[in-house]
């Protein structure tokens, strides 16, 4: 395996300009440190680290604060226990087309209409409820939040932060700070906790594209690190941190219901991310790699590679700034944000699907009786409010009698 990886993968022609070997890359420990590929063993344990911790962090910390913000789950009606239809449900279509559901009336001897409503119902309970999407959406804040704080910090004083020609002055023979070897391992490993976790996370509109992103910094990160693009590396993630924490807490308030906070914080959000993703990113990080980078070094592998990575985040950045912007259209002429344009794809109820039928109706004759006895028991209850509403109409009536004569 050693020799296939030195052969084919830790080729110097991939990884270094030319004239540049390995052996040149060599540094006494006194001198500083490179970065070196086998740092990257380390994010997978702390990728797992970060789930764990979010786990605990979700419960200890997220939900007691949705509470206290008034954050509030729909109730929704849960679909009556019909095997046939839960089988099929799990293991086929959750939304099932017309000759599937005249398949479905034959098997189960329900009604068309009944199976249709069933579906929607089921359809409902599996969606995230607000609570899971806030602790989700706080979880991310808090780590954005904490990464672009502290890597602002780290780069604020550093010569390449002002002037970017300083990101390829001595380019590959550039030693790495221990701030910034841990920048790079905690958020790869956080990017990593994020794909493990994309199947069970709200799943929404532009899922594909997430996925895309998150394999797309994945790579773009480790391949940075390895080629030591270190500095540069450093100027994309901070770049990216510095709007997703405003996107996060308005989806926080969003969930919670505070309508003006989440209005001014997407606003505040619409023009970082805008500024940000379409002006410093391309302008600045993008231009310096592909133009700067040509004055210190020749094109090689790497400087091909690296760059489509980041034409490929480009290429999402737009796609979720035209997003953005038709949010900030509703916004403008509609006063208010009405909802997500990327929200997740099932999150939002449809009221005439949950007061349409009660889903009891789909059961069995036992769910029948079920439905039936618990009607019977508030019928006394019902028939004492009906005389106390007669009593007091007629009370009413009789105390007015001497005004009218």
């Amino acid at each position: 395996m050693k020799t296939f990886l030195d052969e084919w993968l830790w080729q110097q022609e991939y990884w270094l300009p030319p004239g540049i070997s390995w052996q040149d890359m060599e540094m006494m420990e006194d001198e500083g440190r490179y970065p070196l590929p086998k740092d990257l063993i380390y994010t997978f344990p702390l990728a797992i680290g970060f789930i764990a911790f979010r786990y605990v962090f979700e419960r200890l910390i997220a939900v007691p604060l949705s509470k206290r913000l008034g954050v509030k789950d729909q109730i929704r009606i849960r679909a009556a226990p019909v095997p046939k239809l839960e089988a099929f449900y799990r293991h086929s279509n959750r939304q099932p087309s017309q000759s599937e559901v005249v398949s479905l009336v034959k098997q189960c001897g329900l009604p068309q209409k009944k199976i249709q409503t069933w579906f929607r119902h089921r359809r409902n309970q599996d969606r995230p409820s607000n609570t899971k999407k806030f602790c989700e959406a706080s979880w991310r804040f808090v780590f954005y939040l904490i990464a672009f704080t502290a890597g602002l910090c780290s780069l604020i004083n550093t010569a390449w932060f002002w002037d970017h020609r300083e990101c390829w002055r001595g380019y590959p023979k550039q030693p790495m700070s221990e701030t910034h070897y841990w920048y790079y391992i905690l958020e790869l490993s956080f990017y990593l906790s994020l794909l493990l976790c994309v199947s069970v996370d709200v799943k929404r509109k532009d899922f594909k594209e997430q996925v895309i992103h998150h394999i797309a910094t994945i790579f773009l990160i480790s391949f940075s690190y390895c080629g030591n693009y270190v500095r540069v590396g450093t100027l994309v993630m901070l770049v990216h941190d510095s709007s997703d924490f405003l996107l996060e807490s308005a989806k926080m308030f969003h969930y919670a219901g505070w309508t003006r906070t989440c209005d001014s914080l997407f606003v505040v959000f619409a023009l970082v991310f805008l500024v940000t993703r379409l002006v410093v990113y391309p302008c600045r990080v993008v231009h310096t790699t592909l133009v700067v980078s040509r004055e210190f070094f020749q094109p090689f592998f790497g400087y091909y590679f690296f760059n489509i990575l980041l034409l490929i985040l480009q290429a999402l950045h737009i796609f979720w700034a035209y997003l953005i912007l038709r949010m900030v259209c509703k916004f403008v002429f509609l006063g208010k944000v009405e909802k997500d344009e990327r929200s997740d794809e099932e999150s939002e109820v449809d009221d005439n699907d949950e007061e349409e039928e009660d889903p009891e109706e789909v059961g069995d004759e036992c769910s029948w009786n079920h439905r039936n006895g618990s009607v019977n028991s508030k019928l006394p209850s019902l028939a004492n409010n009906c005389v106390l509403n007669n009593l007091t109409t007629q009370r009413n009536m009789n105390s007015r009698l001497p005004k009218a004569r």
